[in-house]
């Protein structure tokens, strides 16, 4: 009987960790783009990297706006690498219409967001967590 606690508890142990979210999970306001609207950024895993998908989008008022990129792939392909750092993903910015060779790193609440593209560098700013 010793045996099957020790065993259950173990198991419950890997079990609980295999599904354990990792930190950049969730949701996450971006920085206004050159038009001044912005929009909330589900990020979660895809495969073994990270995907974000626009899920709501808001004018330069900050009132929730129509927009044909909701439910569109913003980031993919973003790998974590440890210490809050993901790197060789992608992410598409719809205001200029290009994707850029991105990395972002997590601290706290907040998303720092970087890429280039033809050796043209932007800065996507800090996103900021919504949940």
């Amino acid at each position: 009987m010793k045996r099957f606690v020790v065993a259950l508890v173990l198991g419950l142990g890997v079990a609980g960790a295999a599904h354990a979210a990792d930190p950049v999970e969730g949701v996450w306001q971006t920085k206004p783009d050159d038009n001044g609207n912005f929009g909330h950024i589900e990020i979660k895993p895809c495969g073994p990297a990270f995907c974000g998908t626009l899920v709501k989008a808001f004018d330069s008022a900050g009132n929730p706006a129509e927009s044909p990129n909701v439910g569109k792939k913003i980031v993919w392909d973003m790998m974590a690498t440890g210490d809050g750092n993901y790197e060789d993903g992608k992410v598409w910015s719809p205001d200029r219409d290009k994707t850029y060779n991105s990395y972002m790193v997590l601290k706290g609440d907040g998303l720092s967001v970087k890429g280039c593209v033809f050796g043209i560098c932007r800065d996507g700013g800090t996103w900021t967590r919504v949940k």
